[in-house]
């Protein structure tokens, strides 16, 4: 089996675009909260949200016509790009090799699934823009990846299983690489802030008014948010053989579903998935220096989530931090830009705050790093992503050590 690492990281997030810019954005604890502008929140008592800014496709995309895509699969092409360019990668390397094109995903293109709906609805089915519809598919998010990069000799999908879905990516990925199926991978998540989505969350209750607060005692709910993050996996004798700067190892992962609920998290099967990972990584509880959670700042999740990660870690878990503070929920993106943000924290010795943090909720008794990063040796990360439906998934990624212990 092959060691698996990580050479490139393509982030498009309302903290910052590119892995230089995230990085900076989640070491200052910078917040992409403002109020929602991609889409018209008349009537709303209340409509912040997370939405990328200063995103311009034609920056990125050379291969493809933007305008032939839809949003979230700008983003998906555009943080392959990304992904690729950091790993010091081009379209003559890639094309002739075996490779994997996988992005999990929440919604597909809800954003241009709701342009499309909205004159149908309105004027009738003849209303309906051929043109849209062609860009609403979800498996166009990966598509439109080996489009750009112009790769003939990859499977390309796209996995549905929510705000987990990127994790679920990953250890797609994982699994390829590690077996010899293929030598690259380019893996992640990507999704676009929709009305749909949001009036959802807002019906549900679960919409903050201002701020996303995770473990704060006075935490409201959710933002929404969007975006995408790509990571590149090669097996280690290929990032070694090419020179290739390696940002972290992926260790092992673990999968469940509970189907215990719609909507409520299960204290019990994130614990177990916890385990999985750590099982399938070989790597024990105490051994892991960082928890990336879920965090959503919902009331359920948050408690739910804590009590858990003390059910795997006992009464002295390792710091547990919520990126959601920063960059909202950002849906089947989330667990690709967390397992990104852990792989960069590795890499710069520093530990994400989780901002707007007032006073921890009992309920959660965790050091969540409040407001402000810390500086931090870390050997050993687990990010977790829980979904809609009991979809549970989380990644385990380690240092990268030489053979000299370097």
């Amino acid at each position: 089996m092959n060691r698996v690492v990580l050479t490139g990281f393509g982030v498009v997030s309302s903290i910052g675009l590119g892995s230089a810019e995230f990085a900076e954005g989640l070491r200052a604890g910078r917040s992409g909260a403002r109020p929602i502008s991609v889409f018209d929140t008349s009537g709303f008592e209340h409509a912040n949200g997370c939405q990328v800014m200063g995103f311009d496709p034609t920056v990125w995309l050379r291969n493809i016509d933007p305008a032939t895509l839809g949003r979230a699969s700008q983003f998906s092409a555009a943080a392959a790009r990304m992904a690729v360019t950091d790993a010091g990668l081009d379209e003559k390397e890639l094309a002739g090799k075996r490779g994997l094109v996988t992005v999990g995903t929440t919604n597909g293109e809800p954003f241009d699934l709701d342009v499309l709906m909205e004159p149908r609805i309105a004027e009738g089915v003849r209303a309906t823009a051929p043109a849209t519809s062609r860009w609403v598919p979800p498996l166009m998010l990966s598509i439109s990846i080996a489009r750009e990069l112009r790769m003939s000799n990859v499977s390309a999908y796209t996995i549905g299983t929510a705000c987990a879905a990127g994790n679920y990516a990953i250890g797609d990925g994982f699994d390829a690489v590690r077996s010899g199926d293929v030598e690259f991978a380019l893996c992640g998540g990507a999704d676009a802030m929709c009305r749909k989505t949001f009036a959802s969350f807002y019906r549900l209750g679960a919409i903050a008014p201002q701020v996303c607060q995770p473990f704060d005692a006075d935490r409201r709910g959710i933002l929404t948010g969007e975006g995408a993050g790509v990571l590149v996996m090669e097996s280690l004798d290929s990032a070694l053989a090419r020179g290739a700067r390696i940002y972290a190892e992926v260790l092992g992962y673990g999968l469940n579903c509970d189907a215990y609920h719609q909507v409520a998290p299960n204290q019990s099967s994130i614990e177990r998935c916890m385990r999985l990972a750590l099982d399938d990584a070989g790597v024990k509880p105490h051994e892991v220096d960082l928890v990336s959670a879920h965090g959503t700042g919902t009331q359920a999740n948050d408690i739910t989530e804590s009590r858990a990660v003390r059910q795997v870690y006992g009464d002295k878990p390792p710091r547990t931090v919520s990126i959601k503070s920063m960059l909202g929920h950002t849906m089947g993106a989330a667990s690709a830009l967390g397992s990104i943000a852990c792989a960069l924290a590795i890499t710069h010795g520093f530990i994400p705050p989780t901002i707007n943090h007032r006073v921890t909720d009992p309920g959660c008794e965790i050091d969540c790093v409040p407001n402000t990063s810390v500086a931090a040796d870390l050997r050993v990360v687990q990010n977790n992503g829980l979904a809609f439906g009991g979809n549970n998934a989380s990644v385990i990624l380690g240092k990268y050590v030489k053979e000299d212990g370097r």
